[in-house]
């Protein structure tokens, strides 16, 4: 007998809680989050990238190729399981049959026959190397995972989904009789395009020296027991919790209520930290604010500190977005200072650097200036833009040294920043204006290159999350634009630029200056506040 729900790849790394009311019969018709527009942008990006790589591939391949067409689910996996039977060297967007007993269901975007069966290979939008050596790699035409040789030009880059789709396909091909027997490979294709990377699912590469398939077959056994308690009525074996994936969930409005009629204790702290308070009787905010952080701790923390915890909780039940874990705030500051804000498009470039020159006189114009390249990503003349910036921002330091005065480069969560940094002269080296990894090196470990993220978070206990949008306001600054986030930045900039044939549209450039500009206002506004003497009326945690 079959299990009542069937799954697919996506179950094993979504939230329990989500899993349980995917499949809960009483929350049908139940009112829903609206569709985000970012990542349905995403999912016609990743369907465009998938059509084109698979055009690639027809064109750069020898051998028959069936390509299964956009029908029912019926008839995709009659005319799957018929080029199976054939034995047709490469099958595009197959739909499996349904392996009933294991409760699994599922496609994947390439089949790939080799002398003992099918191996799968999916095709990604993100990047999945990294400049290094060692990844397992063929040509892209070259499907064939027996040519793959250690790559001297690249390292896996760790995505742990990719891994586990490719074991969840390989279940429904062995359950459908077309999988190798003896290798237990499977294939990525990414963003660049570049190579084939081959997995080996059996090897012991994750924590503890698990392998990949058994990583998937603890963790589908247990969403399967969750969809399962949920299907038939019976006890639900997740409960709502707080992480981050609920940004995006549509079931996000269901488990808002129920997390605030309770008043759980995920609603300041997450994480494996909220699992085992819960444990240890501290299932609410309340009770959480009413523990004496001088007491022993209940729990052994993860993610932050008991008494960080209870301040947390205390700020929360008396709606404060920050409050003071210091006497006294400091910020680093400087004669001249310059703001600085990153715009990217995915994992396919940074197009815009946005600056704010303040402070001394040095002989350059004050206020924003943007670096900026409206070509549609991934392109070259992203390097173009990127050495203008860094010649003005050298311009800028040594202007500064020569007068005898002291600088500063602000920008929030330096983590984005620097990935694009060290990425652009990673990708650009040798090109004109770009400069050496030394060079970089150098300014990113110095003083002069501050992150107030770090600085918010050493200082401030945030109730309501740490980003910028939610903490400049707590500074008296707001964004021109009613819908400026980074998601909303993504449909802006696709216009911009034309990217879905249209014309590109000067004006949502504009916009995007306007809201890059605001971005570097905003940090500007938030050190000034932090640097004044506003912080006298933040609370401190001690008086809590």
């Amino acid at each position: 007998m079959g299990n009542e729900v069937l799954l697919d790849a996506g179950v094993v790394t979504r939230c329990r809680r989500r899993v349980h009311l995917d499949h809960d019969p009483t929350m049908r018709g139940v009112p829903l989050s609206p569709p985000d527009p970012a990542a349905e942008q995403r999912i016609a990006d990743a369907r465009d990238h998938r059509a084109a790589i698979a055009s690639r591939l027809r064109q750069g391949t020898e051998g028959e190729w069936a390509v299964i067409p956009r029908l029912t689910a019926v008839e995709r996996v009659e005319l799957t399981v018929n080029a199976l039977a054939e034995g047709i060297p490469f099958i595009s967007g197959g739909l499996l049959p349904a392996d009933e007993e294991g409760g699994r269901r599922g496609g994947v975007d390439l089949l790939v026959r080799t002398d003992e069966g099918y191996v799968p290979v999916v095709v990604v939008r993100h990047r999945i190397t990294d400049p290094g050596e060692g990844a397992p790699t063929t040509a892209l035409t070259d499907l064939d995972p027996a040519h793959a040789r250690a790559d001297t030009d690249r390292k896996v880059r760790s995505h742990p989904r990719d891994q586990l789709k490719l074991v969840h396909v390989r279940k429904l091909l062995a359950a459908a009789g077309f999988a190798e027997r003896r290798r237990t490979v499977g294939g990525a294709i990414g963003l660049d395009a570049d190579v084939v990377v081959w997995h080996d699912l059996s090897a012991p590469t994750w924590p503890g020296g698990r392998t990949a398939i058994d990583e998937y077959e603890e963790r589908f056994a247990d969403r399967l027991a969750v969809a399962t308690a949920a299907a038939t009525r019976g006890e639900a074996l997740a409960e709502p919790s707080r992480i981050l994936e609920c940004r995006r969930c549509p079931w996000w409005p269901v488990c808002e209520a129920d997390l605030n009629r309770v008043r759980d204790v995920s609603l300041v702290v997450r994480g494996e930290d909220a699992s085992e308070l819960r444990k240890a009787g501290v299932s609410t905010v309340d009770k959480l604010a009413a523990l004496d952080a001088a007491d022993e701790s209940p729990i052994v923390w993860t993610g932050t500190t008991f008494s960080d915890a209870v301040a947390l909780a205390r700020a929360w039940l008396a709606d404060l977005t920050v409050v003071r874990r210091v006497d006294e705030v400091t910020v680093p500051r400087a004669d001249v200072e310059v703001d600085i804000d990153m715009e990217s498009f995915g994992d396919s470039g940074a197009y815009l650097w946005g600056c704010l020159l303040g402070g001394a006189d040095i002989g350059l114009p004050r206020g924003y200036r943007a670096f900026a390249t409206w070509e549609p990503l991934p392109t070259q003349d992203e390097a173009r833009s990127f050495a203008e910036f860094w010649a003005w921002l050298s311009d800028v330091r040594q202007r500064t040294a020569a007068a005898g005065l002291t600088f500063r480069a602000y920008c929030y969560n330096a983590l984005a920043e620097n990935r694009w940094l060290f990425g652009s002269i990673e990708r650009f080296a040798g090109m004109e204006g770009i400069p050496g990894r030394v060079e970089l090196k150098s300014f990113v470990d110095s003083e002069e290159w501050v992150d107030l993220f770090r600085s918010v978070s050493d200082q401030f206990l945030c109730s309501h999350g740490k980003g910028l949008k939610v903490v400049a306001p707590v500074a008296g600054f707001r964004w021109r634009d009613p819908e400026a986030g980074g998601e909303a930045s993504m449909r802006w900039y696709r216009d911009a630029v034309g990217m879905d044939g249209a014309a590109p549209d000067p004006g949502q450039r504009e916009r995007l200056l306007r809201y890059n500009e605001d971005d570097v206002l905003a940090t500007q506004a938030l050190r000034e506040w932090m640097s004044g003497p506003a912080m006298k009326s933040v609370p401190f945690m001690g008086d809590l």
